[in-house]
Formats: structure tokens, sequence, C-alpha cells
């Protein structure tokens, strides 16, 4: 592709990032996967295994994925994407390939949770910085695209790898999906290029001042900058709420609604899809509405959906589906909207760090939202106690949001 244009080049790298995306979201399929391989540990071990004793291996997958994305992202910044994306697919291989060598959970954590985790770090990191910089012009479009479509895995990786259970077993499962996933991402990886960093698509039409300037502050910089802590702290609220739901939407439509299992699945789907859907149509809608504008909807949909979610009870099917779909679209704002909205304040230069460094905001998030979530049910408190917890951080959400906008009209952004 070194002959081709720039401006045509990018989409193809973008539908390149696309499908390296659809292979590193298969960590969504990890509840497929869980419960066939502690029935495998089981009969292996001699000791009974479940699911929630292999849950810390897809916790540490989560946990880790700051680190290869600011590690990798340094490396993206300066020489380009092609080899921290080829890594990231030969470590989620390995990693799944791992495990499907198990015989033990501490080797299903060091397979899924390190190997597996930090592949997913590197390939993810370097992909969505790499779309923002070739479309700098849709830098929402781009990141809702790529993010979409990691988020799409959700619906079509577990039904794909329930079948391959079923036919070859699980360990087995984990050596094809493994072989799989490395072979696709490798092989786009190794045509994704790095951005010329004076690439501007709106030069030729006159209208290059609407185009954010690729240049940008150093990691050190962005730390130093008053704006950030509001923005990670905005990132991590939007996001506490909406995982304190997403890890344990099926067990709360059991327990709270009275749903059956079939039903409790279809309502985890229905939030994927609404995530999914929400990543596309909020990073399409920010880039002509802008970035923060549409964050606060996103807010305001997550405390909706608590609201709803809190008034459901038993049989209340509608209501708590309702509740579901705006949990859904509102993570999905955010997920779609942060990369972007991160190489709009501090530039697209050195976004492969940066946004690695914010993204430690949805880990924090990640972490600590189901973590509230059990402890207040531990303690006695009931859903509805929960949810009002929840909506506390999305108004405390607001709250930074509103910061960030005085800071902005005030020009403190250094």
């Amino acid at each position: 592709m070194a002959r081709m244009d720039v401006s045509t080049k990018r989409w193809i790298i973008l539908i390149l990032i696309c499908c390296i995306n659809l292979c590193a979201g298969s960590i969504y399929a990890w509840s497929v996967l869980s419960a066939a391989a502690a029935q495998e540990l089981t009969v292996i071990t001699g000791h009974l295994i479940s699911a929630a004793d292999l849950a810390i291996a897809f916790g540490v997958a989560n946990s880790v994925g700051p680190i290869p994305m600011i590690l990798g992202g340094a490396f993206n910044d300066r020489y380009g994407p092609r080899l921290v994306i080829i890594t990231g697919g030969l470590l989620i291989g390995l990693g799944l390939c791992f495990c499907g060598w198990a015989t033990s959970v501490t080797q299903i954590v060091i397979g899924y949770g390190l190997l597996f985790g930090l592949g997913l770090g590197l390939a993810y990191g370097a992909g969505i910085s790499t779309a923002i910089k070739y479309f700098p012009d849709k830098r929402g479009f781009a990141g809702g695209l790529v993010t979409a479509v990691y988020g799409f895995s959700s619906v079509i990786v577990p039904p794909i790898a329930q079948v391959l259970t079923q036919h070859y077993g699980i360990m087995n499962t984990f050596v094809i999906l493994g072989t799989v996933f490395a072979l696709v991402i490798m092989f786009c990886g190794y045509f994704c290029e790095r951005c010329p960093e004076d690439f501007n698509p709106l030069k030729k039409h006159g209208d290059e001042k609407t185009c954010i300037a690729v240049t940008g502050l150093t990691w050190r910089q962005m730390l130093s900058s008053p704006i950030f802590w509001p923005m990670i702290a905005l990132l991590m609220c939007g996001a506490v709420s909406a995982m304190m739901i997403l890890s344990q939407a099926a067990s709360i439509a059991q327990n709270e609604i009275g749903m059956n299992a079939t039903s409790a699945a279809a309502a985890v789907s229905t939030i994927a899809f609404f995530n999914m859907a929400g990543r596309l149509v909020a990073g399409t809608l920010s880039d002509k509405l802008g970035r923060i504008g549409v964050l606060m909807f996103g807010l305001i949909f997550a405390a909706l959906g608590l609201i709803v979610l809190m008034n459901s009870g038993q049989g209340d099917y509608v209501l708590f589906y309702c509740g579901c779909i705006l949990i859904g679209i509102s993570f999905g704002t955010f997920m779609s909207i942060y990369p972007g909205f991160t190489a709009d304040r501090f530039g697209a230069k050195h976004a492969g760090v940066n946004y690695g460094i914010m993204f430690s905001g949805f880990s924090v998030a990640g972490l600590m939202g189901p973590i509230i979530m059990q402890q207040m049910i531990a303690n006695g408190m009931d859903f509805a106690a929960c949810c009002q917890v929840g909506i506390t951080f999305c108004v405390l959400g607001f709250v930074f949001a509103l910061v960030y906008k005085s800071m902005i009209e005030h020009k403190k952004v250094q």
C-alpha cells in the first residue's frame, strides 16, 4: 500500500483494524470458555473447579490492559503500529493455545490472564490510536466504529466458541481460536502503517482549520495539564455505574426479576448489542455535537437506566430490558468517544501513550464496579441501594463534566 494515496489508504487500514478488534474482542466469550474449561479441569485434576475459580483469569486479563497499551503506545507513536499489533496477535494466540494445554487453574491464569491480556492491550491500543491518527477529521466515527466492532465480537464469538466446544472439546477450542486469531491479527497488523505526521485530509478542500492538529502533548505534559484530571475522573465515573450492572447482569436478571437462565442470557446479549450500537452512534454524533455534550447524555442515560432497574420487580421483564438498553448505550458512549476525546484535547502525536494512561480510568472502574456491588450485597444491602450508588457516580460524573467545560471556557487547558 506504499504507493496508495493516504486518503484512500486510511479506509483500508480502518477495515484492517476492525478485523483485528473483532478477534481481540473475543475476551467477551470468556463466560462460555470458562464454564467448559472448569468442567475439563475438574476431570483432569480430580478436584471440583468452578467457573468462579477461573474468574481471576478474566480479571487479570482486563486489569493488565493499561500496561501494554502504554508501553506499546510509546513504540507505536514512534515507529508505527505494525510490530506492536503483530506482537499482540502472537501473544493472544499463545495465550489461548497455552490455555488449551493447561492442567491447572494457575496455567489458565498465566495463559489467559497474562499472555492474552498483554496481547489484547498491545493490539487494541495500537489499533485505536492508529485509527484516530488517520481520521483527525472524523475521530468520533473512527473510534466509534473500531470499538463497536470490538463489542460486536461479544455477539458472534460466544456462539462460535460454543459450537467448537461441542464438536472438538474445550481444550482444542482454545487452540483453534488462538491459532485463527493470531493469524488474522498478525496478517492485518502487517499492513497497518504509521500515519504521516503531516497528514490532513481537509487540506485539499481549503478547510484546514476544522481539522485538529496532529501535534500534541507528551504524557508528562498531559499529566501536568489541569484538564486531564476531570477527564479521567469523568471516564471512571461513567464506567463504574455501568460495570456494576454489566459484571452481574445475568445473576441480577435471575435473582431480582425472576428470569430463567435463557432469558437472563438474552438480557446480557441485549446489553452487548446496545453497547455496540451505542459506540457507533455516539462516536459519530460526537463529531457533530461535540464530545463532552454526548458524554453528558451518556451519564443521563446511565442514571435513567439505573432508575428503571431499581424500580423493576419480579416479572417486570420489559422494564428490566429497557434499563439494560440504557446502560448498554451509556457504556458504549464512553468507550467510543474517549479515544478521540483524548486526541482532541492532547493531540494525536502521542495518542498511543496518552490514551493508554487515560484508559487506566476505565481499568479502575472495571475493578471498582463489581467490588462495590459484591460488597454491598454481602453486607445485606438490596439491589435498589446498589443502583442508588451507581446514580451517585453518574451525578459525580456530571459534576466533573461541568468542571471540564468551565476549564475549557476559561482556556485552562495546560
